[in-house]
């Protein structure tokens, strides 16, 4: 996502392919990370707030930064730095013992042609039967520490599932070849064991999605009768503007950025409220997603993957296609990225940014007729696939000030075969003797709100019943209890279905025109439980979703719910250490996490391809503003009919 004139500089711009390029040679140059390393990960320091906001207002441009992390792979030993840019030099070198850097897509693909190519893996999958490796896939995992072997620890270790074509194009996830993993060094590229546990003979399945590899039974089969166009034009362009990475629409400003852990991110977000720019979020983005299998079969009991941490969904974002992915009058973002050795390269259309029409934002009929005002939505998106799964990420911001935050996934489930006669009890039978683990995908949003300014309290906003009493006798009363949450520990909470509760972000230190402190309210929705026990070593690694929300003053170092270092983890060194100091939170800087996700006990309908689960939440307007914001709203320019049908002309 380069800046594409010198005019629209912002310091809060991704890093450009000159400047991955730069920080690579300005390490090989002080440090000699060249040959022999690789670059984990290479992203913008983001400036602070104060300086930011220098810049907005007097132009003052703050340095230039990289933040990089590297290793070195004959020694295991991992680095940290951060590169000046705009003085060419390391501002710091740090070594970080005892961890594991994320892994790389370099790796990954890595290590796949390697197990492919080495004779005892080819030696035992032939004894399996298995003979033609163009048709074999290796998809490599990482692990965490409960689950690692006791004589490999220290190393840089990766786990293998193995999986077969039917044939040339066909789908590989439609083959497992159950009870067979590959452990290996990745830093040496090393086999150090092939567990070859337990076999299963592979049932006839239907596992094809793409059209020509469906047997013709099942397409001859199909009574859908086929669509008529649908085409969405916009003959004047869209309403929104993008200047680099700025995106203006309806009141509406916001800059969009990128790296490679998060993806991408939503940055100085406010709203024109009738000539008074207000301020809503200094920042936000998906900081962790964890996906717990809970099956503890020998094949799926390592398999708890943390997508953000582990290996960066920026970087495993996909290109987007007009008419496929995104539809209307469209403008794209490219984003720029790096290979292990530094490189850059492009994802191209990484970013769609789009309007759509949601039907009707507000209406009324009466005796004089109809007031009916269209909706219309900005929506920015962005896709990853990351192996097996991909999750459809949408931001989207209304006229009426309400923001929703939706995840899509889709793609193809794991699955396994078992045994004539045998049992699947942690999954959902899909096709002949073949079973899908229950599992679940934990999304945590890190929401950095500035409400009218960055001095804020969270509020826990509940609804209570009113006992029956004189002044109650019917039993109708309700009451909203509101209870600010002024310390760390109170700011663990948990969703609360029998009392609707959810979270507002409220500045107490001014008043709109009602007299009210201003807020805008997290309105939770796919909160799911955790299911662990707390004593869970896979519990223990990932902490972070055991509360709904969390509570912390703005940090610039504390970034990751789950620790920085996630690959091979043994605890949760964010959220849970974190929020353990008790810091106060009231009337400060705060940054509010929400944890929400797919429970997914998988459906048969599922497979073999998932239709797209859908899950959100919401931030509302809450005494934020004096009244609807859209009462504005202009109607829609055709004609419409606003003719009451209720009340035909009479004599009377």
């Amino acid at each position: 996502m380069t800046r594409t004139t010198t005019g629209t500089f912002h310091p809060l711009d991704p890093l450009g392919a000159d400047e991955f390029a730069q920080a690579a040679a300005v390490l090989a140059r002080e440090h000699g990370v060249g040959d022999g390393w690789r670059f984990a990960s290479i992203e913008l320091a983001e400036p602070g707030k104060a300086a930011v906001s220098a810049f907005d207002t007097s132009g003052t441009v703050p340095d230039r930064r990289a933040l990089v992390v590297c290793f070195d792979r004959a020694s295991g030993d991992t680095y940290k730095a951060l590169v000046s840019l705009t003085g060419d030099n390391v501002v710091s070198w740090q070594h970080i013992p005892d961890v594991q850097a994320n892994f790389t897509v370099d790796e990954w693909e890595e290590a796949d042609a390697f197990l492919r190519a080495h004779p005892d893996v080819i030696a035992a999958l032939a004894k399996r039967g298995v003979t033609d490796m163009s048709l074999v896939f290796m998809d490599v995992w990482t692990y965490g520490d409960a689950v690692t072997p006791e004589k490999y620890k220290g190393r840089r270790l990766g786990w293998s599932d193995t999986w077969v074509r039917a044939s040339e194009g066909a789908n590989p996830y439609a083959g497992p070849v159950n009870g067979f993993h590959c452990v290996i060094d990745v830093n040496k590229m090393e086999l150090l064991e092939i567990e070859d546990t337990f076999s299963v003979e592979r049932p006839e399945v239907m596992g094809e999605y793409v059209p020509r590899h469906i047997p013709e039974r099942i397409r001859a089969a199909s009574t859908r009768p086929p669509l008529k166009p649908l085409d969405i034009v916009q003959p004047e362009g869209p309403s929104f503007t993008l200047e680099g990475n700025k995106l203006e629409w309806q009141n509406w400003s916001l800059r969009v950025g990128f790296n490679y852990r998060e993806g991408m991110t939503l940055h100085a977000v406010t709203y024109n409220d009738n000539g008074r720019v207000r301020s809503i979020a200094n920042r936000m983005s998906f900081a962790e997603m964890a996906v717990p299998y809970r099956d503890t079969s020998p094949d799926h009991y390592r398999r708890t993957a943390f997508d953000i941490g582990e290996w960066g969904i920026g970087f495993m974002t996909t290109s987007l296609t007009l008419g496929c992915d995104c539809l209307g009058e469209i403008r794209y973002l490219d984003a720029v990225l790096h290979d292990s050795k530094g490189v850059p390269f492009t994802i191209e259309n990484a970013i769609c940014i789009h309007e759509e029409d949601n039907a009707v934002l507000w209406k009324h009929v009466d005796h004089d007729g109809a007031e009916v005002r269209r909706m219309r939505r900005l929506t920015v998106s962005t896709h990853v696939t990351v192996a097996n799964y991909e999750y459809l990420v949408y931001w989207r911001f209304y006229q009426d000030g309400n923001i929703e935050c939706e995840v899509r996934a889709t793609g193809i489930m794991v699955v396994s075969h078992f045994p004539e006669g045998g049992e699947h009890p942690s999954g959902t039978l899909v096709d002949n003797r073949t079973y899908a683990p229950f599992h679940q995908h934990f999304l945590v949003a890190r929401l950095d709100l500035d409400v009218d300014g960055t001095e804020n309290t969270v509020y826990a906003t509940e609804t209570e019943i009113v006992p029956m009493s004189p002044d109650n006798p019917l039993g109708l009363a309700l009451r909203q209890k509101n209870t600010p949450l002024r310390t760390e520990l109170e700011g663990r909470q948990d969703f609360d279905w029998q009392s609707q509760r959810a979270w507002k972000v409220v500045n107490d230190n001014t008043t709109t025109g009602l007299g009210t402190a201003p807020a805008y309210k997290l309105v939770p929705g796919s909160a799911i439980p955790s299911m662990f026990d707390p004593a869970s070593p896979i519990f223990q690694r990932t902490g972070a979703i055991g509360h709904t929300v969390w509570v912390t003053p703005n940090s610039p170092d504390e970034r990751w719910p789950a620790g920085e270092f996630v690959n091979q983890s043994k605890v949760d060194h964010g959220l849970p250490a974190w929020t353990a100091a008790d810091r106060p939170i009231e009337n400060t800087d705060v940054v509010l996490w929400y944890t929400f996700g797919i429970h997914h006990i998988p459906r048969p309908e599922d497979w073999p391809i998932m239709p797209a689960d859908t899950v959100s939440f919401w931030l509302k307007p809450a005494g934020f503003f004096d009244r609807n914001p859209a009462l504005d709203v202009a109607p829609t320019p055709e004609a419409c009919d606003h003719h009451h049908p209720h009340h035909e002309d009479s004599d009377d």
